[in-house]
């Protein structure tokens, strides 16, 4: 791997340029942007999309360089800044910053070899990840380097030394107790947020369950994006370590505490691209666990047409490399390949599945009962693989445990040790979508239900989504609503809504014989 020198900061021998702050939103990319005719760029040769160094008073990041011609935006000898260049830099305005190329990536030279179908040592994952971490990647490195583990697929060995080097560079935290419960769905099915309902449970039952969720990545929620909504979620390791010393356990996010670093830049790039690859689903759901301090984790495998996961072979394929993989690192799974046919519950975004999980959790009438039985299913096998419940007989303990009160009184605490459990929001716009004929409802795309309520605001308006109506197999008149489109603004509704008039097998309903 190659790194800067050690005095590469405070080298007077490179050049300086004043610093200037933009306030450009660049996500979490660092952008310098510089005149066309900067002395600086003349001399040292920087073209535009160069990667260049800046550092200042020991702080260092690696941008890339945009230029332009406006003399009124920037003087000659200054450099401008995007906030995340800007943060890492910690500088002050008109402050000196010293720049120079960027040193050369080496660890790139692994990424081209398994682009042309070489497999990949410990060596060089650790390089590769230590550089990723150390924000020496552009998101063309860090797309090339996601993408090299697609169409050729990580074999086990590449996801044990992956994962492995995902949670060295991070932080790991430990825990008093022997066993330590975890929990993680794949993904790919609208409104499946059975993590604020097992948690609570499995806490209510003495067993330690230290959360940590992701955003977003592909789905119009992510845990955390809906935990939000009820609590806050961005918890530091030492508020994380008394929630769950307190409680139990907690419903954190992961990018906030550290763990896993590089899989939180890794997500980001995923996020944008869509994809979620297999090899890097196993290492970023592992390295997260293992750094979490699990010992015992079940893994919710949804299988149906739209899902994630396609197909009964695909799913069985999943469980063994994951099985296989976790072993190495003497971690027990449990692999649940459950019904991915359709959505789970009625809301689809983070605040409508809010108010699903707390319909379950507080036992409501019309509360979605295959959320709740989904939920009672994956806190059964966690207690039954954390000595809680004998094999067989978890869900009923679960359920007993949702229907006797114990689970809302848990999930209260959880929240108030979180900093205050809050009321979701509501969006102020919303429109039905009817049934186009009568007849039977024979199919439920999740993708393009997931598109639709993306289109509508969602996750970044978190009152945003969609209602579900109807559930599969569901006997519907022509005109009645089959479900509800919900925005924050009446612009993102009609922007949904003309989506889901262009996309008429998102339900499809059989006509009558």
């Amino acid at each position: 791997m190659s790194t800067p020198p050690p005095d590469a900061a405070s080298d007077p021998r490179r050049p300086t340029l004043r610093a200037k702050r933009l306030r450009l939103q660049t996500q979490s990319e660092p952008v310098v942007i510089l005149r066309s005719d900067c002395h600086v760029s003349r001399s040292e040769g920087f073209a535009a999309r160069s990667q260049i160094l800046l550092s200042n008073n020991g702080h260092e990041v690696q941008a890339t360089l945009y230029q332009i011609d406006d003399e009124e935006l920037l003087a000659l000898d200054e450099a401008g800044l995007s906030e995340s260049a800007w943060e890492i830099l910690n500088v002050s305005e008109g402050e000196a910053v010293q720049v120079s190329h960027a040193p050369t990536l080496e660890s790139l030279a692994s990424v081209r070899r398994r682009i042309y179908g070489a497999r990949l040592d410990g060596a060089a994952f650790d390089a590769i990840v230590h550089d990723v971490v150390a924000g020496r990647y552009t998101e063309v490195h860090l797309a090339a380097f996601l993408t090299a583990g697609a169409a050729f697929p990580l074999d086990e060995a590449e996801i044990y030394e992956l994962t492995r080097a995902m949670v060295e560079v991070g932080d790991r935290l430990e825990w008093d107790a022997s066993i330590v419960v975890d929990k993680h769905c794949v993904g790919g099915l609208p409104g499946n947020r059975t993590t604020p309902i097992v948690v609570p449970i499995v806490a209510a039952h003495g067993l330690s369950i230290p959360k940590t969720s992701s955003r977003a990545i592909t789905s119009p929620a992510g845990t955390a994006d809906t935990m939000e909504t009820l609590a806050p979620v961005e918890l530091d390791l030492a508020t994380l370590k008394h929630v769950v010393d307190t409680e139990g356990g907690c419903i954190a996010w992961g990018g906030a505490v550290h763990l896993s670093p590089a899989d939180d830049r890794f997500v980001k790039i995923e996020r944008e691209m869509d994809v979620d690859t297999e090899g890097q689903l196993i290492a970023s759901v592992l390295s997260k666990k293992l750094a979490a301090g699990a010992t015992h984790v079940v893994f919710d495998i949804p299988i149906g047409a739209t899902a994630k996961v396609r197909t009964q072979e695909d799913g069985d394929r999943l469980a063994r490399l994951a099985e296989a993989v976790a072993a190495r690192f003497g971690l027990r799974i449990c692999c649940l390949k459950t019904d991915g046919s359709q959505p789970v519950g009625r809301g689809i975004g983070p605040a409508l599945e809010a108010f699903d999980v707390l319909a379950v959790l507080k036992n409501e009438a019309d509360a979605p009962d295959d959320l709740r039985q989904r939920a009672a299913l994956i806190a059964g096998a966690a207690l039954e693989i954390g000595g809680k419940a004998r094999a067989g007989t978890g869900a009923q303990l679960a359920l007993e445990t949702i229907l006797d009160g114990r689970a809302w009184a848990k999930f209260q605490s959880i929240c108030a040790a979180q900093g205050g459990l809050r009321t979701p929001p509501r969006a102020c716009c919303s429109e039905a979508l009817t049934a186009p004929v009568s007849g039977r409802v024979v199919h439920i795309n999740s993708r393009k239900l997931a598109r639709l309520a993306k289109l509508a605001g969602a996750p970044a308006a978190p009152a945003a989504g969609v209602v579900m109506d109807i559930r599969l197999g569901s006997e519907i008149e022509r005109g009645q609503p089959m479900l509800h489109v919900h925005a924050e603004t009446q612009a993102e509704l009609d922007y949904a809504l003309d989506y889901a008039a262009r996309s008429p097998d998102i339900i499809e309903v059989e006509l009558p014989t």
